[in-house]
């Protein structure tokens, strides 16, 4: 009876689920924004090149 007692109340589980819902959620999210974050580089990566072009060829 005394274990099902201590069990009852030991909490240290419900913090690893939590903190694993955490990391979950966050990396849901990066999921959801990664190809939107790429897309976004890729088009300034674009226009610095063709900028630094520009004024290496003096145009």
């Amino acid at each position: 009876m005394n274990f099902l007692l201590r069990f009852r109340d030991d909490q240290s589980g419900a913090t690893a689920i939590e903190y694993g819902l955490i990391a979950v959620a966050i990396g849901a999210v990066l999921i959801a924004t990664m190809p939107s974050l790429k897309t976004n580089l890729g088009a300034l990566y674009t226009n610095v090149t063709s900028g630094i072009s520009s004024v290496v060829s003096g145009g």
